[in-house]
């Protein structure tokens, strides 16, 4: 790109999480920059107020507008959801402007930093959210570009006054191959969005490609328990001789190592062990897979030779991710919490969570399949998953992007909970919870579709019930 003062950069599907990011960073680095969403989001208020011209709704008259406004953008940053057939893209395509995916517009956002990647089929925004926490409280302030706001602060990207630039390597569609950097977490590696990539061996393949694209004498950081993460890390020793590999884990051969991990309230603490020293480490948040994805942010930390105690106490009040595990609100003594789990394995890790938290009490999950592909691939594997909850309810497959795929329901996944399990639609899902639900309960919406609003109603339902069983 051109002289920051110079650049233009008009932003399609702004509102988006993963392109708001960008814009955020590019606005802040200096850069005009306008945008169109189809939705009018809080967001999309917050660019204008700070003087980039905005757009409701896609249309080729945008452009035109902009160009009378003397703002004709020199770049075009598209989501994956607004390109190819989008009136505003093929707009652009026609005047001849340069089209960049977000992943793209990232990788030149990121020039001149040192760049940590967090990758890996699980855990990537809770674990670069950590990072960067941990990396603030150690007096490193990063660049950050987030899959989710952080709840402490509110945002989903920051312009640090340091070189480094923490951001998760989406593989989703491959686009993490775009990135060259510095230091990779590898949180783990399973078959996933094989919608994209057709076999499990080619979602193994784009981790090693990614491995390779590692700076010379980088760091690979990897977990130790994760068999797909493992076998990236002996691909990295056998081909990059030049990095510095260092494993995370319980397991007693990890170079970075977890122990006495333990239950505290509604979090956990455990040891972490490097070479010859131990810190105590307490988080907020449940789940052997949040007290590994902390043992790879504070990996991160050790490779950097930066505080590990400092950085351990910023992830003591480290308050989570939008959407990870994330508390909505207690009724009665009945916890509600919501989690964009939206994989099996995701799945069981947040169920688990619940669990060490409920005591005897009973954990009741509002579960959305998300995507017809990967609700027809994973169906047994989430109705295993889910089998793991005392009550399960189903909502109706999230399409996203997808078109139906014939005989693929919810019910795929509901007829083979051993329990069983209804598929409702959300108004009767959230009224059968706050029914059912007892002091103590823990509650659970789950999954990377709308069924983040069911925690809300589901808070509001609860309490309604509540007043109306003491008489008003």
């Amino acid at each position: 790109m051109k002289n920051n003062q110079q650049e233009r950069i008009h932003f399609l599907g702004m509102a988006g999480v993963g392109v708001s990011a960008v814009a955020r960073i590019m606005q802040a680095q200096g850069r005009t920059i306008s945008g169109t969403d189809a939705k009018d989001l809080p967001v999309m208020s917050e660019f204008a107020a700070r003087g980039a011209v905005t757009y409701i709704g896609y249309r080729a008259e945008n452009l035109d507008d902009l160009d009378a406004k003397g703002l004709l953008p020199n770049v075009i940053v598209a989501s994956s959801i607004a390109q190819d057939g989008n009136p505003e893209y093929e707009a652009a395509r026609r005047r001849g402007l340069r089209l960049l995916h977000r992943s793209q517009a990232l990788a030149e956002a990121m020039s001149g930093h040192r760049v940590i990647a967090v990758a890996g089929t699980h855990g990537k925004t809770t674990t670069s959210s950590m990072t960067a926490t941990a990396l603030r409280a150690a007096e490193l302030d990063p660049t950050f570009a987030i899959g989710a706001n952080l709840v402490d602060l509110g945002v989903n990207a920051h312009v640090g006054s340091t070189d480094l630039f923490v951001a998760e390597a989406d593989e989703s569609d491959g686009s993490l191959l775009n990135y060259t950097p510095t230091i990779v977490v590898l949180t783990n590696v399973e078959p996933d969005h094989l919608d994209h990539y057709g076999t499990p061996e080619a979602v193994y393949q784009v981790f090693k490609d990614f491995t390779a694209k590692i700076v010379p004498d980088g760091t690979l950081i990897y977990c130790t328990d994760d068999p797909g993460a493992s076998s990236t890390a002996a691909w990295a020793r056998e081909h990059r001789s030049d990095l510095n590999v260092i494993g995370y884990g319980f397991d007693a051969a990890a170079d970075i190592r977890l122990s006495d991990a333990k239950a505290v309230n509604t979090g956990q603490e455990f040891t972490l062990t490097t070479g010859e020293t131990s810190h105590q480490v307490r988080l907020q948040m449940p789940g052997q897979h949040n007290a590994l994805n902390a043992a790879a942010a504070l990996a991160v930390l050790s490779v950097l030779d930066a505080n590990l105690e400092a950085g351990s106490q910023g992830l003591a009040g480290f308050g989570g991710a939008a959407r990870r595990f994330q508390f909505h609100g207690e009724v009665q003594g009945i916890r509600v919490f919501d989690d964009y789990a939206h994989h099996p394995t995701e799945v069981r890790a947040v169920l688990q969570a619940a669990r060490s938290i409920a005591g005897a009490a009973a954990v009741r999950v509002l579960f959305q399949p998300h995507l017809f592909s990967r609700t027809q691939e994973f169906a047994a594997e989430f109705a295993a998953a889910l089998e793991l909850a005392d009550e399960a309810i189903i909502l109706p497959i999230y399409p996203a992007r997808e078109d139906p795929i014939p005989g693929v329901t919810a019910e795929l996944i509901a007829h083979k909970i051993g329990s069983g399990a209804p598929v409702l639609t959300a108004e009767a899902a959230v009224a059968q919870l706050a029914q059912q639900a007892q002091p103590g309960d823990v509650l659970l919406t789950v999954g990377a579709g709308d069924v983040t609003y069911c925690a809300d109603h589901l808070v509001t339902a609860l309490e309604d019930h509540h007043s109306h069983g003491d008489g008003r």
